[in-house]
């Protein structure tokens, strides 16, 4: 950010002077005979309307440089403004996002994963100084970005979200907890925080049996051990839902919302369960956590000055000579 002031600008007061001096000098003519000048060289001899003409633009070229000059005094200049935004206590949040087929259903508009990512957009923008991580899950779970301040990635990452047939079908809650709170543990931060959505209980019908399988209960107990604040989001309508696009052979179901489950996370993790039936809950849920997980912030400004009164001395300067050399050298006082 940049403008332009002045340092003395209460010199800029004396620019009342210069009509000031013009208004006496009319005055004066009017009273008072002037003394002839003619010019120095020999063809001007005969008359003085050289001198008529002359002799006021002479005294409007004093009058400009004297103005320059009270400019200059008031130092004109331009500021440039940078401001450093550095946090001492920052926040550490790890995203937790249910991809599973159900989070295309119809309800939130355009649907429940569209909706969420446009809040969760919002959200990563608006925690400047934070490093934010994004962990997807719905049968298995895999950490998409690890922690970075970079929003640039995660507003990327949070566009990309999608349901992803590489991960087990299903909704392992637990899993994907624990995999954030594996990202979190070694967190150097004052508050390191879990934000888990879902639309859906825990069901590992289809888990890998190859894989590690947490329990949601299990991963809790960690999260609050480690001192990890876990906040639970339940997203969608106890109404009959829209099947994804594309899977209209679906029949319309109901949503099957463990709210106990979730509420159990968040009480025993410290942390609160929100529920968000439509578009505006959601926002209204994500500024919320906003205002209760707030980063300390020291905000530095730095002013850089660039002085331009030099340019009006010289100016003034260039003036006054001109005016000073015409006088001196074409004209001279008539002493006959």
């Amino acid at each position: 950010m940049s403008h332009i002031e002045f340092a003395n600008p209460w010199f800029l007061l004396l620019l009342a002077l210069v009509p000031l001096m013009l208004l006496v000098r009319l005055l004066h003519r009017k009273k008072q005979n002037q003394a002839l000048q003619m010019p120095s060289l020999s063809a001007f001899r005969s008359g003085d309307s050289w001198y008529r003409w002359m002799q006021p633009a002479l005294y409007a070229l004093r009058l400009l440089a004297i103005s320059l000059l009270i400019i200059a005094l008031a130092r004109p200049r331009k500021i440039e403004i940078s401001t450093h935004v550095r946090s001492d206590e920052g926040v550490d949040i790890m995203m937790v996002v249910d991809v599973s087929l159900s989070m295309l259903a119809r309800d939130l508009k355009p649907t429940r994963l569209d909706a969420l990512k446009s809040v969760a957009e919002d959200f990563v923008k608006k925690r400047q100084t934070d490093r934010i991580g994004v962990v997807i899950y719905s049968g298995s779970a895999v950490n998409t970005v690890p922690l970075t301040t970079d929003k640039s990635v995660l507003v990327q990452a949070v566009k990309d979200l999608d349901n992803d047939d590489n991960l087990i079908p299903g909704t392992a809650i637990g899993v994907g907890l624990a995999t954030a709170i594996n990202h979190l543990e070694h967190s150097q931060a004052k508050s390191k925080v879990v934000l888990l959505i879902t639309d859906g209980g825990e069901d590992v019908n289809y888990y890998d049996s190859n894989a590690v399988y947490i329990s949601p209960q299990e991963a809790t107990k960690i999260a609050k051990e480690k001192g990890i604040k876990v906040y639970t989001i339940g997203i969608g309508t106890t109404d009959y839902v829209l099947p994804p696009i594309g899977a209209e052979n679906i029949p319309q179901s109901k949503l099957k919302l463990d709210e106990n489950l979730l509420k159990y996370i968040a009480n025993n993790a410290n942390g609160l369960y929100f529920r968000a039936t439509d578009n505006e809950r959601l926002k209204a849920i994500y500024e919320e956590i906003n205002q209760l997980e707030k980063s300390k912030i020291n905000e530095t400004k730095y002013y850089d000055y660039t002085e331009y009164y030099r340019a009006f001395v010289v100016w003034a300067f260039i003036l006054l000579c001109i005016e000073i050399l015409c006088r001196t050298l074409i004209f001279k006082q008539l002493t006959e």
